[in-house]
């Protein structure tokens, strides 16, 4: 029985070594390192860094608002923009959205 055990712990462990890279995918952007954003549509909002890379992000749901005007957002604790993880407030219509996953866009 406790061969068992140690070969299902041991298969559980194998499965989690080929799935962690999925998980890793997670992006935080340094806000200190933003240059700016760019609304793209109710659904993208590129972020474009000191260093010239560019990270689209797409948002959770469409959040028509943005395309007119702008955006605003508050970091708790850590000073990054998580995927996934930050609320944004549109600024004269006070709707939130949620940021989704980040991808690599490209440089600007």
């Amino acid at each position: 029985m406790l061969k068992k055990r140690v070969t299902g712990i041991a298969s559980a462990a194998l499965i989690f070594a080929f799935t962690a890279p999925a998980m890793a995918d997670h992006v935080c952007l340094q806000a200190y390192r933003i240059r700016n954003t760019t609304v793209v549509d109710p659904h993208t909002v590129l972020f474009h860094m000191n260093d010239g890379t560019v990270w689209r992000n797409t948002l959770k749901s469409a959040c028509p608002g943005l395309l007119w005007h702008g955006f605003a957002y508050n970091l708790r604790g850590e000073d990054a923009v998580c995927d996934n993880e930050v609320p944004i407030r549109v600024v004269e219509s006070g709707q939130v959205c949620m940021l989704g996953k980040f991808t690599p866009a490209g440089h600007s």
